[in-house]
């Protein structure tokens, strides 16, 4: 069910209808440093009223990275894709909510970028972002969750995860 959205939404009224769906935001993600290595980006940058989120991968509830791992077409099937990529929605909500503090400074969801880690052949990649975006949609409603998408395959991602999203945004306030 989409909700037409007034000029914007709290953050209790998205976990509202997050949970509706069967979800909860997760603990923001961390970024894991492989063999103490420092990663020299943020996962949110906020300039002015825009927000640049750094790609983000499936994550559990507590914020760990977490599988099914491998390429989609090969040893991942469509529907676990696409759990997996509304599971990095998931994380990238907790970690905007986190940067701006309250959900309902956000004033509209720009545009996604989304991969998916594809085994030779596989060409569906906009199927496997399609539930993230109705839920974006779902939950910020259409004013502030319709967004523009790209949905790409690439030969590998971060730690063997099947999908990673990256998002620009706006918020009402600046920073």
């Amino acid at each position: 069910m989409t909700h037409t959205a007034p000029r914007s939404v709290s953050s209790d009224l998205i976990r509202q209808r997050l949970a509706t769906h069967g979800f909860g935001l997760p603990t923001p993600w961390q970024v894991p440093s492989p063999a103490g290595a420092r990663i020299p980006a943020s996962l949110v940058r906020r300039v002015g009223n825009r927000v640049h989120v750094s790609g983000h991968i499936p994550t559990s509830h507590d914020g760990v990275v977490t599988g099914p791992y491998g390429t989609v077409g090969d040893e991942i099937d469509l529907p676990s894709a696409q759990t997996a990529a509304v599971r990095t929605l998931l994380s990238l909500l907790a970690s905007v909510e986190k940067a701006v503090g309250d959900l309902a400074d956000v004033k509209a969801w720009c545009s996604l970028h989304c991969m998916v880690n594809s085994a030779p052949g596989f060409t569906d990649f906009p199927a496997v972002f399609n539930p993230a975006s109705r839920l974006l949609v779902d939950v910020f409603g259409d004013e502030i969750g319709a967004h523009a998408r790209v949905a790409v395959g690439v030969a590998g991602l971060p730690w063997n995860v099947p999908v990673e999203i990256e998002a620009e945004l706006e918020t009402h306030s600046m920073y």
